[in-house]
């Protein structure tokens, strides 16, 4: 019996495909798609009707972790080397004016249980502007300044500082430098400028600071003031008050311009006298939360900024340092690693020589209180 041949794959040439008895193959019906449940529609709408999920925001204690983590991060990264900054030899208080306390609220250091002088600490290498461990941890600092809360000072009221300090002194004939115990001083500045001040150092007498401005100035660390005859016309960068310091610009780039027109300094570079001029005003004024926040943002554009991991103050406690070299010495501002509180700055050499070999503690000091008051001597209550 002759079959019918068979008339290729289904679907090939359009034609249903025949079974060799001549009987077509039924095609297979398609199975229609399942059809979706109520419950599922309406919750597929309700979900396009809502609006995206909110994103949480960090609560402060968060901040602060996460912050103090990146700065662990950028810390590990920062190898100390054999290179420091140097402070100028010449040191100025300015009467009534916020630089006052040079010579005393500025400078952080190791601790002072050694020899007299001998002290040494590591010392950090200088490095390209924008150095990234120094611009990251100052930019942190500059946040948390901006988010502190802070009293206003009135115009008739005095700013307090109290500080724990100790200077190296070094013999008419040369030789190595000595350090002195560290010791308490207290100083008052008058907001406005149109008072007199005073400062109080323990152990010896009260030191009266002018009558209408800065009057006086340090020849060297730890030397008693005298008159300043070459002091401006009014309150300046190297002579602040506090109304000025409340004053100055919020913009970096401006302030920094600011600082390099009026800071002085003799046989310093530009970018060091700038650096040591936001050094005075961290330590010896209360900025306005703003001001701080724009004196270390002005920091990170100054060449040659770099990170010391871990620096201690004259009252012992460790923290992180922002740090420069120049002329033989580093300045180290140390900061807690926490908070990004200001906590004093160190002076260090930063190169072997007469006075001692590099590391020695040149200058250290803690700042541990800063308050307004109503008149000099008198002491805001976390002072007494």
């Amino acid at each position: 019996m002759n079959a019918t041949p068979w008339r290729g794959r289904p679907g090939a040439s359009g034609e249903e495909p025949s079974r060799p008895d001549g009987s077509s193959r039924p095609e297979r019906p398609e199975q229609p798609d399942e059809p979706e449940q109520p419950e599922e529609s309406e919750r597929r709408a309700l979900a396009e009707l809502l609006p995206p999920p909110a994103v949480p925001g960090l609560a402060a204690d968060r901040r602060l972790l996460l912050r103090e983590e990146l700065l662990r991060e950028a810390a590990a990264s920062a190898e100390p080397r054999r290179r420091a900054t140097r402070r100028p030899a010449r040191f100025r208080i300015a009467v009534p004016a916020l630089a006052c306390a040079l010579a005393a609220v500025g400078v952080v250091a190791v601790d002072l249980g050694g020899a007299g002088g001998r002290d040494r600490v590591a010392v950090a290498e200088g490095g390209a502007p924008g150095t990234s461990e120094a611009v990251r941890l100052l930019d942190r600092i500059a946040l948390a300044a901006s988010e502190s809360e802070q009293p206003a000072v009135r115009a008739d009221q005095f700013v307090f500082i109290e500080s724990r300090v100790a200077y190296a002194a070094q013999s008419a004939a040369g030789g190595p430098v000595t350090m002195p115990p560290v010791h308490t001083r207290h100083v008052w500045l008058s907001a406005d400028g149109s008072r007199p001040g005073l400062l109080r150092e323990e152990g010896g007498p009260d030191t009266r600071l002018g009558e209408d401005g800065p009057v006086l100035r340090f020849d060297r660390p730890g030397a008693t003031p005298r008159p300043d005859a070459s002091r401006g016309s009014g309150p300046s960068i190297d002579e602040p008050t506090h109304t000025y310091v409340a004053s100055l610009p919020t913009d970096p780039d401006a302030l920094l311009k600011l600082i390099g027109e009026q800071a002085r300094g003799a046989g310093q570079d530009p970018d060091q006298r700038a650096f040591a001029a936001i050094g005075d005003l961290l330590a010896e004024s209360w900025a306005p939360p703003q001001v701080s926040a724009a004196l270390c943002r002005a920091a990170e554009r100054i060449p040659g900024v770099t990170v010391v991991p871990s620096a201690v103050d004259a009252a012992g406690r460790e923290g992180v340092a922002v740090a420069r070299t120049a002329h033989g010495r580093q300045t180290q501002w140390v900061f807690d690693r926490t908070t990004y509180a200001f906590l004093g700055e160190r002076t260090v050499l930063s190169e072997a020589g007469e006075a001692g070999p590099a590391g020695t503690v040149l200058g250290t000091s803690a700042v541990l209180v800063k308050g307004a008051v109503g008149r000099a001597g008198e002491l805001p209550p976390m002072a007494r």
